[in-house]
This record gives C-alpha cells, structure tokens and sequence, in this order.
C-alpha cells in the first residue's frame, strides 16, 4: 500500500470522454505531427500504447552515439558516445563524469487525446552504467511541453540512486513522480503527441553500455467516474501463481521503506516473476539477513526503491525491476475492465492491479487502503475475481476470493469517498504486465487484445 503522507503522489484524470473526444485530431499539434506508424490500441478507445521493441523500429529514432542491435531481442546500446557530462547524484552528493549517448524516438500522433502519460522501459544495465528517460509532448493548442523525466534509473544501486524528480512542471502539466498529467483536465487541453528520449551513460573511457530492448509510453483519457458498471462474466480459471505476504516484512529493511504495507508493489511483481520460471540467484540476495522469511521480496523492495519518492511503488520502476530478469518484459498500462483480464488469464497472463478502497468497499479485505497493489491471478465459476492479496498476514492467506462488482469499481473508479467524507481520486484502471520477451501466439494475441504490442 502507498503511505498515506502521500496523498498527491498522482493526479488521476478528471475529463470527460466527450470533452476527449472533442479534441481529437484538432488543432495544429495533431496537424503538424508526423506518425511513427507503429500499432496503437484501438480498444478500449480511451488508451494508446505505444512502445519500440523491434530492430526495424529502433532505427527509426534520431541517434546520437548509439546503434541499434539485431538478434532475439533488438535493442539499442552505446556505440560512439556523443559526449561527457557531470551527473551530482542528489541522493548520495557524489559528482561523477560519465559518458553519454542518446535515442530520440519519432513523434508519436496518440489516437487518445491524453490527460496522463506513463512511460515504461527494459532495460540492462551492468554496474558502470545508467540511463534517463524523458518525454516531450505537444498539446493541443499547438505548444510543447518542456522534455520531462520520467525517471533516472539502474538496476543495481552502486553506481546512481534510482530517481524520479519531483517539481517539473510547465503550468500546464505536471510530473507526479511517475506520471505525466494535464494541470487542469477540465480546461479541455490534452496531451496530443510526444516523443521518448533515451540517454544511456557509461564510466569514461570504458566499452561498458546499457541495452535498452523495450520503451514506450501509455497515454489515456479516462472520463470521471465514481462507480462502474460491472461486466458479465465470461471465464472460470485459476493461474498457479506463488503467494508472497507482504505483511511478514513489517519492520525490515527501513531504508527501502520498512516493509509491511508499503512494500506491495515489489512483492506483487515478485509473485508474478517467479511464476514465470525467474528468482534472483543465492548470490543476488546475499546482502538479505538469513533470518528473513522470503528474502527475494527484500531484494525486490530494494531493487524497486525509488528514493525520491521513498518507496517502493513507482510503477515503471517494478516494470523494469521485472525485466531484468532472463528473457521477461515489463509494461505499465490501463485496462477497460474485468474482460480485459480474463483475456490475459486465459492466455496464462496474470496481472497486477492499482485500487483504494474503503474496508467496507471490498468484502473479505478486513482493511482500507489509499492506494495498493495486488495480483489477479484468476476467475471463479460465478466470475469473482481470485486474487494473490500481499496485504494478508502470512503466504499462505495470500490468496482471496473478491465480489466482482466490488472488485471493478474499486479499480476502475477515478474518484472515491475517503473515510473522512472528501472526494479523492482512484487508479483508473492501471496495471503492471509481465510477460515473456518472446510470447506464445495465444500470448501476443491476448496482449494485442488489450493493446500492448
């Protein structure tokens, strides 16, 4: 769960899908940007995913010292670098020089005039190495954003502290730690276009480099809502999905956030990574204290931790986290509704999912929350949805049977009631997604579905 000292750590979109809707393909932005001509999501209509994976894609970025790479998983890595540049880490103090060298990806027309953008990436980078990823939008009058971070980031934590940056803003727009927003959604400005730009660093003089295999950027439109209607059922399967408990964490680890509560999001991701057949290594959780139960979620929480915002739930971060295991890709995105995920289910594709709830909103949770994260691993016979729910007091409570209709609203909902009585917003539909780098037909098929490509 995220702290509730935090209550501003996102803002969830506020417009209306006719005032969307009225924006589209207006005004000079949408004119004057050229399309990339990558897949984009034609259903649900208030969400475009787009992301360059292939090696015909990454070469259709501008590049300054790096190169495209061939083979299974295309990607990009430094070849000449364009330059040096002194990096003053604002977490350690340290000031280092480092090499750098830059894709910039081409405008990306979004078929949903947007009030938020995420960015996700995947990514290698051996100690030595980093990377920063930006984005820069035109609205839809006709102006441009400034280039936004969206987050400075490494696996490992020896060279830079993994970071997102707060207080950037245009007066238009907004960073929420992870997220692009529209300053005042109801003015009817939107998000029209953007463009990604990935800069890679290296130690000086070294042949060290990271490989970027996957970035992109969701952009949404979802319409102010405090309930939503609840979809017929269509699937009865259960996924075999481990079953991590948060809660026995409590009290461990204070620099990465203390465990417990605030550590859902690393342990969600660590349920579905180890589903896919991945674990760190007995040398990777080494540094965890012996007498830790489950030391993987540990080094999860560590490997997440963003300390910026001081926690472990910055959502592109566990995307990535999950992608540096052999073969696994990452993406953070919004989904319609529960047919969506019994799409992805069906494919063997479980999900984790953002919602705030009041207790008395969710049956069987025995507890509220502002904001958590939880596993969807399946369906019953009647269309409940089964969930690995990291908020239990031991592995073995993990797994709990969720009304559906409850479970929706709380999901898919942008606005709620607090216990206090004062309107505050929900999650909209957001979910992480793992999956292999190389799926199964019936895989692509699902994701294509719920327009992840």
């Amino acid at each position: 769960m995220t702290r509730a000292s935090e209550p501003s750590r996102r803002t969830i979109l506020a417009a209306a899908v006719a005032a969307a809707a009225a924006t589209a393909g207006a005004g000079p932005a949408a004119a004057a940007a050229e399309p990339d001509g990558g897949p984009t999501k034609a259903t649900p209509s208030l969400v475009d995913n787009r992301a360059w994976t292939s090696y015909a894609q990454w070469r259709t970025g501008s590049a300054r010292g790096v190169r495209a790479v061939a083979g299974p998983r295309p990607g990009v890595v430094i070849s000449t670098p364009a330059g040096r540049t002194d990096y003053t880490d604002p977490h350690t103090g340290r000031t280092a020089t480092w090499e750098y060298a830059t894709w910039t990806s081409p405008v990306h027309v979004l078929s949903v005039p947007s009030t938020e953008a995420i960015a996700s990436w995947n990514a290698h980078t051996p100690a030595g190495t980093w990377l920063q990823v930006e984005l820069k939008g035109t609205y839809s009058d006709g102006t441009d954003t400034p280039w936004y971070v969206m987050g400075r980031w490494a696996a490992g934590d020896q060279d830079i502290r993994r970071t997102s940056v707060d207080d950037q803003t245009d007066g238009k727009s907004d960073i929420w730690t992870d997220t692009f927003a529209i300053s005042d959604a109801a003015s009817g400005l939107r998000l029209a276009a953007y463009q990604l730009r990935l800069t890679l660093y290296r130690t000086p003089d070294t042949r060290l480099t990271p490989t970027v295999w996957r970035i992109g950027a969701m952009g949404s439109a979802i319409p102010d809502r405090f309930t939503v209607p609840a979809s017929k059922p269509g699937l009865a399967k259960e996924l075999l999905v481990p079953r991590y408990s948060q809660e026995i964490h409590k009290g461990q680890y204070p620099e990465y956030d203390n465990g417990g509560e605030a550590w859902c999001s690393p342990t969600s991701s660590q349920m579905i990574i180890e589903y896919w057949g991945r674990k760190p290594t007995p040398e990777q959780l080494s540094w965890v204290d012996p007498s830790y139960t489950d030391p993987q979620v540990c080094h999860a929480a560590r490997f997440t931790y963003d300390y910026q915002y001081q926690g472990c739930g910055n959502w592109p971060f566990n995307a990535a986290y999950a992608a540096t295991f052999e073969d696994l890709q990452g993406v953070v995105t919004r989904l319609s509704s529960l047919k969506d995920l019994e799409t992805l289910i069906a494919a063997g594709i479980p999900a984790i999912t953002s919602q705030s709830f009041l207790k008395e909103e969710l049956t069987g949770a025995g507890y509220g929350t502002s904001g958590h994260l939880m596993t969807v691993i399946g369906f019953t016979a009647d269309g409940d949805v089964i969930a690995n729910d990291p908020a239990s007091p031991s592995d073995e409570a993990v797994r709990r049977v969720y009304k559906r209709a409850e479970w929706e609203t709380i999901w898919l909902r942008t606005k709620r009631y607090n216990a206090s009585g004062s309107v505050v917003s929900g999650t909209g539909g957001v979910c992480y997604l793992y999956f292999p780098a190389r799926p199964t037909a019936h895989q692509r098929l699902a994701l294509a579905a719920v327009g992840v490509h």
